[in-house]
């Protein structure tokens, strides 16, 4: 992407120099609809005035744009040429008048098809024209001019023209409408990353929140929902208000500053790249949380998690916003946090710790141990170092440590430096020694050595049971072994619960003791639990208070591998299950092992969210970890063992739904083809599953993927279903279609052109790397290696990801595409950062899978 980068240290230069006072953006949007001209990109008028001051006379600085074209530049009334200060995607503005200045610029803007900027989708469904934009970390500036950094806010004013009869929705409320003309109200001041503008003939519904404080005041904030008319059929906006009901009475309970930004919509968009972005007053979210068909307690649980994720970013990051990316994790670490924590503490989604523990710690743990890890308070220099910081380490691990640090300073401790936080910063940018401050403030502890240790160091620490008996059979004592990687050797305090569990004479596995411990060093000696009995089962981290992988001592594994399905306690047993598979990850476990440990007791588990990701966790053990001599039997074995739990499952049930889709995605036979061809036309029936569209689409897929299906099957299908997601699934679909001429038409659709959108490059890129077709994938090893610093020189950076990482040929895990990326590595020492990050981490997930295929094939 050359030219589009910012460095953090022309940031720090540019925020010295500037303070804005202001901006007014007129968007003219009415040339989304009709035909376009030719080949050339579509654009619409972008004219934007921003009232800055300068610290210095004279000096000279830069506005931010990427744009085809920009007619007129004006800076303090004095005309610039267009051809002489802008050169695609900056404007050179030099003589700054000390104190005040305006600059004006009017541009033609692109409209986007990679999810950056004013992105602009065309529904198959019905032709209706539907615009949204996104920007985070920097992509304001492809809508309008701007300074384009986090740290120089400013109020914005919004005025869109758009056709008449669509909805026009921006971060303030509505001023005026009149014909084709809105004009929104003033914001607050807030960075350019969270401005926003939503267009089209969105469908709409709204409700009102209210609330009255303690001293008699009342809070109104009107409440907006959208979605595009071919999904109003689908849309539950009743639950969607009543999450975010419940979630504005709990962040006002418990931060003491009421929601500062006017009115709250929430719009769900298509072709969105992100799960949603926190724009204040106007926030969006990617439309598949619209659900079609039928889904899981798990996936109303996510969407929930979500809302309440973008609502805490009202405070965390809107309100007070970090300075530069650095702190990135300042505001993500938080509302990931404050996701869980509202939602378990005010909505009826009251186990949403075990999926934290089973699924978004999973998230942290992978990225935790690549070579990329990174601390979470990170080095960013760039933006292109920003865009791939929103990752597990940012998010999922930043999240596990508040989650210990509450445990460390107190939940009232940790709420209260949160409301000082927002009193002290309103409206301002902060660092990590701000909020430091207050924690300490409030809690009365020394958080320096805290910091240093869980947000300033990288690296998973693993904590491991050393148990001995006495001659009476009772424990000598129990220490837990701390351990850390050779690349991060940092051993940290942990704040954990050891769980000491016993088989029940009913055959239960429960607990019967627990001792909480500061563990640090290398050893901690648990003195409470010495002279207790025999236990079948030492867990460490129970109660997951900590943040750290787990390991068994042989007697608790033995155990494991007969009674896991008897842990009575869902949380112990979620644990129990990730520390399971970071034994296979990290080629301690054979991968055989753990799918047979799936077979034998996921069709108990209780917890839908757990089963579901149970079931991914197979695969992938399958797939990547397995040794390849017995990928065909374990196949067989996943895919019968599948078959059988589905049905055993309670008709009409979610885990029966659950043991179908995980049945389609592994079936592996002629019978188990013939089975969904069954379901498919209506030959065959399961009691109480109800083949919706979507689950048809699953059904489809494996048929495809083997060569049962053929094109007109998959047409026959769009036909039933000429909806944007059938469209993708078709696209994914004809993809996956085991033919080397298919293959390549694939591959050039998605490298060699630029003309699909980023949600038809996600499905064509899923449905070109079938794990069933390593052999026909061969080939592109070479061609992946030849073309992917060129893809990422000529790319948006969030197709450059999508390519570098979905086309990396991970499927040929053998030692010769090790020593080819190897090869790659070493010969483009000058390529892209973030591009050798991607490259790198890609090595390191073939690696590890090397490794767990040769664990496995020792048995």
């Amino acid at each position: 992407m050359p030219g589009e980068n910012l460095s953090r240290d022309e940031a720090r230069e540019r925020a010295e120099l500037l303070t804005v006072d202001g901006y007014e953006v007129a968007l003219d949007l009415r040339s989304a609809v009709g035909e376009s001209d030719g080949e050339a990109p579509r654009t619409f008028r972008s004219v934007t005035t921003i009232r800055f001051r300068a610290a210095r006379a004279g000096a000279s600085t830069f506005a931010d744009l990427v744009a085809p074209a920009v007619s007129t530049v004006t800076l303090n009334g004095r005309e610039l040429d267009p051809a002489a200060v802008f050169d695609g995607t900056r404007i050179a503005l030099d003589g700054l008048a000390g104190g005040e200045n305006v600059l004006v610029v009017d541009a033609r803007c692109a409209y986007s098809r990679t999810g950056e900027g004013m992105h602009r989708f065309v529904d198959p469904e019905d032709g209706e024209v539907y615009l949204y934009t996104q920007y985070e970390p920097a992509d304001a500036r492809r809508v309008y001019a701007n300074f384009e950094q986090p740290d120089l806010k400013a109020p914005y004013r919004f005025e869109v023209t758009a056709p008449e009869d669509w909805t026009v929705r921006s971060n303030g409320a509505e001023e005026f409408h009149e014909g084709e003309v809105w004009r929104f109200a003033e914001t607050k001041p807030i960075s350019t990353y969270i401005t926003a503008v939503v267009a089209g003939p969105y469908h709409c519904e709204s409700d009102l929140y209210t609330r009255t404080f303690d001293d008699g005041s009342k809070l109104e904030i009107p409440l907006g929902a959208m979605c595009r008319k071919g999904l109003a059929r689908h849309f539950d906006a009743d639950d969607i208000f009543l999450i975010t009901k419940q979630g504005l009475d709990f962040f006002h309970d418990h931060f003491d500053y009421p929601y500062p930004f006017g009115k709250y919509d929430q719009a769900f968009v298509p072709e969105y790249n992100l799960g949603a972005m926190e724009n204040p007053g106007c926030v969006t979210f990617r439309e598949e949380y619209i659900y079609r068909g039928k889904v899981t307690s798990a996936s109303y649980e996510r969407r929930a998690n979500v809302i309440l994720h973008e609502m805490a970013h009202m405070w965390f990051g809107d309100l007070v916003t970090m300075r530069w990316w650095d702190d990135l994790w300042l505001k993500e670490s938080f509302a990931d946090f404050m996701g869980t924590f509202s939602m378990v503490e005010a909505t009826r989604f009251t186990d949403g710790w075990i999926t934290f523990a089973n699924n978004r710690k999973a998230w942290a743990y992978r990225a935790d141990q690549l070579p990329s890890t990174h601390p979470i308070t990170a080095d960013i220099r760039d933006l292109e170092d920003a865009k791939l910081n929103f990752d597990g380490i940012t998010y999922a691990k930043g999240a596990s440590v508040l989650k210990q640090l509450v445990a460390y300073v107190g939940r009232d401790a940790f709420l209260e430096g949160a409301r000082r936080y927002f009193k002290q910063h309103a409206y301002g940018n902060t660092r990590l020694g701000d909020l430091l401050s207050v924690l300490a403030e409030t809690s009365g502890r020394d958080m320096t050595a805290w910091s240093r240790s869980w947000l300033q160091t990288a690296g998973v620490n693993v904590l491991t049971p050393v148990v001995t008996y006495d001659a009476a059979g009772r424990i000598a004592e129990l220490a837990v072994v701390q351990e850390a990687a050779a690349s991060h050797p940092e051993l940290r305090p942990h704040r954990v619960a050891i769980g000491l569990y016993r088989l029940s004479p009913e055959g239960s596995l429960v607990r019967y003791a627990r001792a909480e411990a500061d563990v640090a060093g290398e050893r901690t000696v648990i003195t409470e639990l010495a002279g207790g009995e025999k236990p079948d089962l030492v867990l460490v981290n129970d109660d997951d208070l900590t943040y750290c992988k787990v390991r068994f001592d042989e007697g608790s594994l033995a155990t494991l591998r007969k009674h896991l399905g008897d842990i009575t306690d869902p949380l112990a047993r979620a644990l129990c299950w990730s520390a399971l598979w970071n034994l296979t990850r990290d080629a301690a476990l054979p991968a055989r092992d753990f799918v047979s440990l799936v077979l034998a007791f996921a069709g108990r588990e209780s917890d839908i969210g757990v089963l579901q990701m149970l079931h991914a966790w197979a695969e992938s053990a399958l797939d990547h970890y397995a040794a390849p001599a017995w990928r065909e039997e374990g196949g067989r074995a996943l895919a019968e063992g599948a078959l059988r739990e589905l049905r055993l499952a309670e008709p009409g049930s979610q885990h029966q739904l659950t043991w179908a889709r995980f049945f389609a995605s592994v079936a592996a036979s002629d019978a188990d083809f013939e089975l969904l061809g069954g379901l498919l036309d209506g030959s065959a029936v399961i009691e109480g599953l109800d083949v919706d569209q979507e689950l048809r689409w699953a059904f489809l897929s494996p048929l495809v993927s083997h060569g049962v299906a053929d094109e007109a099957v998959v047409d026959a299908e769009l036909a039933r279903d000429d909806t944007a997601s059938g469209k993708r699934h078709h696209v994914r679909c004809l993809a996956s279609r085991p033919s080397a001429e298919v293959k390549a038409q694939a591959w050039a659709a998605v490298v060699e052109s630029d003309k699909l959108s980023n949600a038809l490059v996600g499905a064509t890129i899923a449905g070109f790397a079938q794990p069933s077709q390593r052999k026909l994938l061969a080939p592109y090893t070479a061609s992946y290696f030849e073309a992917v610093e060129r893809v990422w020189d000529q790319r948006s950076i969030q197709i450059g990801m999508d390519v570098v990482k979905g086309l990396f040929p991970g499927l040929q895990d053998d030692p010769a595409t090790l020593a080819a990326t190897d090869a790659w590595l070493t010969s483009h020492p000058a390529a892209a950062p973030a591009l050798r990050r991607l490259v790198l981490e890609a090595r390191d997930d073939l690696a590890r899978a090397l490794r767990g295929q040769e664990r496995d094939a020792e048995g």
